[in-house]
């Protein structure tokens, strides 16, 4: 089975902040072996993202297909688009209605419609890890390892912040996805990142430096194929990640579970910071045994968790090749 978008209703869903939706749609797709036949893993997509993980046009195809870290031969992977992403027709307008716990709710919800008691794995990265996160503070017993890449538990004071600026360009600027793309690559990738690739050159038809235009090619590029109201509901989701928001604290949450939680960071990572996922890290060692930290040491910040496909293959090797070997 490959990536055919299948979609179901949530019915009568309550947010969070008390907003009654009575029919919300849920699209997912199903790769590798069939559902019920093989250990199951569950993908969140990142900000601009979507459900279509694998295949030609699969946004994290490098690590995930036959053969691949995450293989299709092996694993039943499914992927929901977070409703009001774009990807289904679906838009919500009421972008702050939502918060990362009310996605992780609706996952949940669409893991009980498919009857889906037991996960292998939760992975994602960014705002897809944080929800993953919220669906693990939920429900302990719903998967066997947790893989937040590039994420945390909860949003920092400096990714409110930089959310905010999104905010306040996505809802000001005569150009908002354009503006808000261009600033926020300034977050996905490092100095060092930048310095490598363009070196200060000149864009000599254009006249202006190489930077420039590639800022101005991504926030084009997103202009036209990404919904504003899509964009404004991802940067509130990823501002509001937080398990313990109105919940009980840390220890508490994550004390009930039994699944494995393996941390990975970035060394470069302006958004989430590495010394944030170790100190996440040492706070769960103390009551927690099968807790793991690893790092991706890369120069090009956030967005490295898509591009250093090699070494989370190799980070992840042991989570997921165990499983080939018992085959």
């Amino acid at each position: 089975m490959e990536n055919i978008p299948t979609l179901i209703s949530i019915q009568n869903f309550t947010t969070e902040n008390g907003a009654v939706y009575h029919s919300l749609p849920l699209s997912f797709t199903i790769s590798g072996l069939p559902l019920y036949s093989a250990p199951i893993v569950l993908v969140n997509h990142a900000l601009t993202g979507n459900a279509e993980v694998t295949g030609e046009n699969g946004w994290w195809n490098d690590l995930i297909g036959e053969g691949k870290t995450i293989d299709t031969n092996v694993y039943t992977v499914l992927a929901f688009n977070v409703p009001g992403n774009g990807n289904d027709s679906f838009l919500i307008e009421n972008y702050q209605d939502f918060t990362a716990r009310d996605i992780a709710r609706i996952f949940i919800k669409g893991l009980d419609f498919l009857k889906i008691e037991q996960l292998h794995t939760i992975i994602g990265g960014s705002v897809g890890g944080g929800i993953a996160w919220e669906i693990l503070a939920l429900e302990p017993a719903i998967t066997q390892n947790l893989i937040p890449i590039a994420t945390d538990w909860k949003s920092t004071d400096w990714m409110i912040a930089n959310c905010y600026l999104q905010e306040q360009i996505l809802n000001n600027s005569s150009k908002p996805i354009e503006d808000a793309r261009i600033h926020a690559m300034l977050c996905y990738r490092s100095p060092e990142s930048f310095k490598e690739k363009f070196q200060r050159t000149i864009n000599s038809d254009l006249s202006i430096f190489n930077i420039e235009s590639w800022l101005a090619h991504h926030g084009e590029r997103l202009q036209k194929r990404y919904q504003l109201s899509s964009y404004k509901l991802m940067n509130q989701l990823l501002k509001t990640i937080d398990i313990t928001r109105n919940s009980a604290d840390f220890e508490t949450l994550l004390s009930k579970t039994t699944a494995a939680i393996h941390i990975i960071g970035i060394n470069s990572d302006l958004f989430f910071t590495a010394k944030e996922n170790k100190e996440t890290y040492q706070e769960l060692i103390k009551f927690k045994d099968n807790v793991f930290y690893s790092e991706i040491d890369s120069v090009h910040g956030h967005d490295a968790f898509l591009i250093e496909y090699k070494q989370l293959d190799y980070l992840l090797a042991d989570i997921f090749k165990a499983e080939t070997i018992k085959k």
